[in-house]
């Protein structure tokens, strides 16, 4: 495009590959610089453009450092969070079987002490049926 002798040129900034968070097959990707189009001529910007445009891609910069602390914050965070919650779960397992083989314990000694009481109901009818029969 050409105007009065001035040629404008679109001009595409790619940023750099970002490193990228992995962890159990998530991946994260942060883009240090968004893909921007500037236009450019061969006039130079006002120097007041210049200092509003790198205000932008400093706020740009400290945004993408933000975001990337947060990230890696709360990958943490989670991860302490999932180790607590296993090691409750698994006490929590632990002291609820505790309790149930307590339980069966108990119930098997029951269940004995009526056998006895049972056996000896027993012999003592035998016993009580055989005098009757005997006298």
């Amino acid at each position: 495009m050409e105007d009065k002798g001035v040629q404008l040129t679109r001009k595409r900034l790619k940023p750099a590959p970002a490193p990228s968070l992995e962890d159990n097959g998530a991946t994260c990707e942060i883009l240090e610089k968004p893909e921007v189009e500037i236009e450019t001529n061969h006039l130079v910007a006002s120097e007041e453009m210049e200092l509003h445009i790198s205000h932008i891609l400093e706020k740009i910069d400290n945004f993408t450092h933000l975001v990337s602390e947060l990230l890696e914050s709360g990958k943490t965070n989670f991860k302490e969070l999932s180790n607590e919650f296993e090691e409750r779960m698994i006490t929590i397992h632990k002291e609820q079987i505790e309790k149930w083989q307590d339980e069966i314990k108990q119930l098997r000694l029951l269940d004995a002490s009526n056998q006895d009481a049972h056996a000896l109901l027993h012999n003592a009818r035998f016993l009580l049926q055989n005098a009757h029969i005997d006298s």
